[in-house]
This record gives C-alpha cells, structure tokens and sequence, in this order.
C-alpha cells in the first residue's frame, strides 16, 4: 500500500509551537460538483507560508476523467478542453504530497477540500491525510461573525481588505485564504493566541461568553502544575492542577461545561500558576492551596470537615464503640478518620455484628455493682455482652475488648472473619438481603481498616527519598517535601492523629507510591525508620457474584 507522508504524532512542545514558527500550507481545490463520491478534482491551487513569508506555490489543472456540468463552467471558468491536456489526478497527488509534507493544512471549509482528497487518496491506496488542520471559516465565525452579513471568502476578502480576490479558481482562492487567515491570526492575538494549541482550540473557546478574558491566560506555560483563579480584590476563587496548565485553563472557556463554570469565569480578574516538576507534587499543592485558602468554588478537598472516628472507649470499665468527630488524647482507641459519620457508624455495625461489644451508652461506674436491673434491647436478644443484663463477667468481657483491639490494629481476621462466616451461611440460607447488609458492613470494615493502616504507617514513615524520571522525591512523614515550605519538619506529635486536613495528602502519596513502585516510575533510594509496607498484609473487598453466592478478593 501506497503511503502519504504523515506527520508525527504532536506532543505538548509541538502543539505549543509559536505561529511564527508554524508552517502553513493554505489549500483550495475546484471540482465538478459538491460530493467526493460522485464528482471530481478540476483544479489544485496551494501556497505555503511562514511567517508571513510566502516559501512555495503549487497549481496546477486536473483532468477529471469526467464531464464538467455547464454550471461548474460558469462558476470557475474551468472548461473541458482546458483540463483535458491536464494530468490525471493520479500524477498530481504525489508533488502534491510532497509540497504539503507535514504542514499544518490551511483550507476556507477545509473540510470540503480534504474530503476531496481524502477520497482520492483512498481510491489509489494511500493513507487518508493525518496532518493538522485549520479552518478559516471556524476562525471566522468566532472572530468577526458579528461584523459580516456572511462568512464566504469573497464578503471577508472585502472586509479584510486582502490584496487578492477570490474568483472560484483555485491558487486565487488559496491566496485570498492565506491573507484572511494572517489577518485571522492578528485579531487572534488579541485573545492570546500565540501558539499552534491555541489556534487548533479558538473555534470552540470563542464561543464562551468570557472569551474576552482569554488574554489572562497568555503567558501560562505549557508545563505541569496549579493555577488560581482570583476576583479583583486577589482573593482566591479557585485552584486546579493541570499537566498542561495553558491547555487546561484555556479549556475553561469552551470545553468546560460543568454549571458553576461560567459564573467563576464571570468573578475571575486573574489566573496565577505553580509550575510543578510532576503530578505528584501538582496534586500535593493544589490538596495543601484547597486545605489553607478554602476556595469558594472548590468542592473536591473540603471532605475533611465531614471526617469521622470511631472511638473504642478503653478508659471505661466495660468499652464501647462511638462515633465522635475528634480525637482526644483520653486513652481511648480511635480508627480513622472516615469519610463521615454514616461512614463509621457502618463501621461500628460490622464490629458489633462480628463481636458481642455492648450497645448501650449507660455510665458504669468503677465500683458499682453489675445490676440486671432493665437489660437492653442488643443484651435481651443475646447478641451484646451488656453488663446491663446482670451476668457479664468482667475478665471475659475484657477478652472481647481484647479481640477487637487486636483485630483493629494487628489481626483484622478477628472481626472480618465472623462476617465472611455470617455472608456465607445468610447466602446459603438464601437470605440474600441480610447477606447484603453484612456484605457492606465487611466490605467498609474492610476499607476503613485499610485506610488507617496506610495512614497510620505515613505518618510514622519518617524519611523516604525516591527516584523518578523527573529527580528524587522526597516525603516525611508521609508529607512531600517542597522548595521553600517546611514540609521538611516532621507532623508534630499531636497533629499526628488530629490535624483532619491533612488526610487528603497523606491519601494523595499513598496512592502515588503504590502506583509508582507498582509500575517501576519510582525506586526506594533510603529510609531512615519506614517499614516496607504498611503491617498486616493485604485486606480482603466484598462482592455477591450471584443470588447464591459471595466472592471474598483483594
């Protein structure tokens, strides 16, 4: 199979290039009629630009091989007798490949002309034309829609007051095109437009009804990293992160269609960046911006004000569970934090399904006699070792307690296992709806264990360096360690376990150094106390694969 020269896949440098160093080659083609399957190529006009400098003209007739309708002859002036001493379309599309190589294809309805092409080149073996491609009809419906009666070339060669007129021939045509679209390009500056991205994305951005403030983003760069929103008084509206700042900021203003966008566009006087060596420390600064300036348009980073714990009460004669919202240093055993109270209270429903902890919260006292005086409901039904009920032995009690400590902190088979052996027996049972009920209370169980062994084991970590491809990460105590902040000092001993607003970034790098070892992005260099894993080995996740039946994975 023939081949037509494609040009390589673009990166962000590429896309980012300045117009003045794009290579324009500007298109027009004249046919026997309007569809590519049922007409042909009369004539190709083509000009290639640079700069404004013009390097190249390409034109030539085509025979068709067909007749050309007496309109088509009005319209262009093109006759059969001038085409049929023309070349074939077959000898023409092999200069003019070479003559396009890997420009940026310029066309007025460029569709129209590559559709031609494209079926050409279809029909002889070729591969479909790959290149980049802009359209100055597109330019000018977003750039001076409201100055035209219309958008042909010939009404905006007069409004531009180009030097050529386009009179249905093609290298005229394509002429009159390469100066619309230089003067396209001009008013596009305005807007800061300055790169080939920019240009390919105009159709769509200008759209926006806050297009005006495209200028703001002219000098983002083309690199990883946070941006800031701000209103006129430079408070902070909101904060991203992006692996292509320019790119993702200007995608605000067309792409971007979640509602809250156009009214931030609307508040927004100013855009400010950090540029960042990766995503790691892209994602760690935009949690720590979203946790200090609490943005008003941000919703994603504030999930800690609904964070939860659930509390063990060690320091009562016969412990409970409860659900509390902060940690206390009272000798009491805490898991968490969890997403919200609904959160840990399901937790608190697998522990008290898988063990026999007491449910009520009546004060007993360190010398008060165990009473039967009104037993409680979980006491009464037998599935809580109340002391309510009169019968509760302290020493075995304690070994309850005992269990769920272990099983919290080192052994969690102690209180998942009761659970997977409850599932398996409601499923055979065939009570689907209970077996559910106990399927999702182990399967959270399971996640919020999971989930403070991660934290727990960051924020003892001490100190961790890794290479990356972008240089050596550097975290301690599960917290990344950037240039000029003091992310170096270690979390002090209280903010350990009550600073909530830190959970979303200890989160961040434990995803981030699974994913990374994982796949071989990052090598351990040293530590100097973390272990190599959390402790305990892998937690199971719950799921009923079948009306009679639940698989246990990891």
């Amino acid at each position: 199979m023939l081949t037509s020269p494609r040009p390589a896949q673009p990166s962000f440098d590429d896309l980012g290039t300045p117009l003045s160093e794009v290579t324009f080659v500007v298109l027009d083609l004249e046919t026997t009629g309007a569809a590519p399957d049922s007409a042909a190529i009369t004539e190709v006009g083509a000009v290639k630009y640079r700069a404004g400098e013009l390097l190249g003209t390409f034109q030539t007739l085509v025979n068709p091989g067909v007749p050309i309708p007496p309109f088509i002859t009005v319209l262009t002036g093109i006759t059969e007798a001038m085409v049929l001493p023309a070349p074939p379309i077959d000898e023409v599309l092999p200069p003019l490949l070479e003559f396009i190589g890997g420009a940026v294809i310029v066309g007025h309805n460029v569709r129209f002309d590559c559709s031609f092409l494209d079926a050409a080149l279809e029909t002889r073996g070729y591969d479909r034309l790959a290149h980049r491609r802009v359209d100055t009809l597109g330019l000018a419906r977003r750039l001076v829609r409201d100055e035209v009666p219309d958008l042909k070339l010939s009404t905006l060669a007069r409004h531009l007051r180009v030097s050529v007129q386009p009179n249905h021939r093609a290298l005229a045509d394509a002429r009159a095109t390469a100066e619309v679209l230089h003067a396209m390009l001009e008013r596009a500056g305005t807007l800061g437009v300055l790169g080939l991205d920019d240009l390919l994305e105009l159709p769509t951005i200008r759209a926006h009804p806050s297009a005006t403030k495209l200028r703001l983003t002219a000098r983002l760069p083309r690199r990883p990293g946070v941006y800031l929103f701000k209103d006129r008084t430079g408070r902070v509206l909101y904060v991203g992160k992006a692996a292509n700042l320019r790119s993702r900021v200007r995608s605000y203003f067309g792409g971007d269609d979640r509602k809250k966008v156009p009214q931030l566009l609307r508040e927004t006087e100013a855009i400010d960046w950090i540029e960042c060596a990766d995503d790691l420390e892209a994602s760690v600064r935009e949690a720590r911006l979203i946790r200090d300036l609490e943005p008003r348009f941000n919703r994603r980073g504030k999930g800690w004000r609904a964070y939860a714990y659930l509390k063990l009460t060690l320091g009562e004669r016969f412990p409970r569970l409860s659900v509390v919202r902060d940690v206390r240093d009272d000798g009491a055993l805490y898991l968490g934090p969890l997403h919200s109270s609904r959160a840990a209270q399901t937790v608190r429903e697998a522990i008290e399904s898988s063990v026999p902890l007491r449910r009520c919260n009546r004060r007993v006292a360190r010398s008060a006699p165990i009473t039967a005086d009104t037993p409680c409901p979980p006491a009464q039904l037998g599935v809580a070792s109340c002391p309510c009920r009169g019968h509760t032995a302290e020493d075995d009690y304690a070994a309850v307690v005992d269990a769920v400590v272990q099983g919290l902190r080192d052994e969690p088979a102690l209180l998942l296992a009761p659970l997977e052996a409850r599932m398996e027996r409601l499923a055979r049972e065939e009570r689907f709806e209970e077996a559910a009920l106990t399927r999702d209370r182990a399967a959270a169980l399971s996640r919020a264990l999971r989930r403070h062994r991660m934290l727990t084991w960051l924020r003892e970590s001490g100190r961790m360096r890794f290479l990356t491809a972008t240089g050596v990460v550097e975290l301690v105590d599960g917290r990344l360690v950037l240039a000029g902040d003091t992310a170096a000092l270690p979390f002090d001993a209280a903010s350990h376990v009550t600073d909530r607003r830190d959970v979303g970034e200890l989160l961040l790098v434990a995803r981030w150094i699974e994913r990374a070892t994982g796949s071989g992005a990052a090598r351990l260099l040293g530590a100097t106390t973390a272990p190599a894993s959390p402790r305990g080995g892998a937690l199971p996740s719950y799921e009923i694969v079948s009306r009679r039946g639940m698989r246990r994975g990891r």
